[in-house]
């Protein structure tokens, strides 16, 4: 079993690239595009001033600086343009617009390179996965206003279905909690900790092996614990745990999450408007006239393919 925390926050070790000198009153601003209201408390408004360099008084300058990016160097990548979606890839990468740029890239790249997982990516074409318990998110939030997200890989029986099934799972579940603006992180999302429980012994000694390969902030952020509960109630609080992890939160409950993601199955519709038309008024894809380069989609997806396969 994996708990894995999903902040809003970034990394305090991220380079920041400073936006460039301007006003919004010289911002010309399209005019389908759905004018983004920020629904942030006053508390997580400060806290994004402080951890991912966003300033109010800019927000909207910088968004329409990553579109004007996307439009030039990125014409037929047929992506929504809208305020609040381009904002979750400037706050992954704390507003360095060209590390945004390149993070809405690799997104869309993977989702073209990687059909199995990604065609008819919706909740209800996933609905064994989501009723044999393998992922779902605890009721409670912890102590820093995260959602903890719960994998049971011994919940998957591989004669029922494959392994993409599951990470289908996955996916929509972390993009149906950073469609909350107070949760978001952008995407892919940053995991903040990984606590492992119930881990075969084999599994410390790949760990082991594997560990000198990882980043040293991504290798603090794993946690093994064995069967020792009180040893993942250093990093999870019992409250916000349920009975199964030796929490005070009652019994797992995977059918409030369960019934969450199938009642938004309309947000997960492709919206073939989002891609640009070309010169003939059809939509065009930028994979296949070569305006993205084909090692640059390769090393995203393996990153992706990297990051999902290994919660088996």
């Amino acid at each position: 079993m994996r708990f894995s925390h999903y902040p809003m926050s970034g990394n305090a070790d991220d380079t920041i690239t400073s936006p460039s000198v301007g006003s919004l009153s010289e911002i010309e601003v399209l005019p389908d595009q759905p004018k983004y209201v920020c629904s942030l408390s006053a508390e997580l408004v400060a806290k994004a001033r402080e951890q991912l360099q966003e300033k109010p008084e800019w927000r909207l300058r910088d968004v329409q600086a990553l579109r004007d990016m996307v439009c030039k160097d990125y014409p037929n990548l047929g992506t929504c343009l809208d305020d609040a979606f381009l904002l979750k890839f400037l706050r992954a990468r704390k507003f360095d617009y060209d590390r945004a740029l390149q993070l809405l890239v690799n997104y869309h790249c993977c989702r073209r390179s990687w059909p199995e997982v990604f065609t008819n990516l919706k909740p209800s074409a996933i609905k064994p996965v989501l009723e044999s318990g393998f992922v779902t998110v605890l009721s409670h939030l912890d102590t820093e206003g995260r959602h903890v997200v719960c994998i049971r890989p011994d919940r998957w029986t591989p004669s029922n279905y494959p392994i993409t099934e599951n990470i289908r799972a996955i996916y929509l579940t972390l993009e149906k909690l950073i469609q909350s603006e107070e949760t978001q992180d952008g995407f892919p999302i940053r995991i903040k900790a990984v606590n492992i429980v119930n881990e075969p012994r084999i599994f410390k000694g790949i760990f082991a092996v594997i560990r000198p390969f990882l980043k040293e902030k991504i290798a603090k952020r794993f946690f093994l614990h064995g069967s020792d509960l009180s040893s993942l109630h250093r990093n999870l609080p019992p409250w916000i745990l349920p009975e199964e992890y030796g929490g005070t939160a009652g019994k797992l409950d995977i059918s409030s999450w369960n019934e969450l993601l199938l009642a938004s199955e309309d947000d997960f519709l492709y919206d073939v408007s989002h891609l640009a038309p070309s010169n003939d008024g059809s939509p065009h894809d930028p994979l296949t006239s070569g305006e993205i380069d084909e090692k640059q989609c390769d090393d995203s997806l393996r990153s992706l393919k990297t990051q999902l396969y290994s919660c088996y």
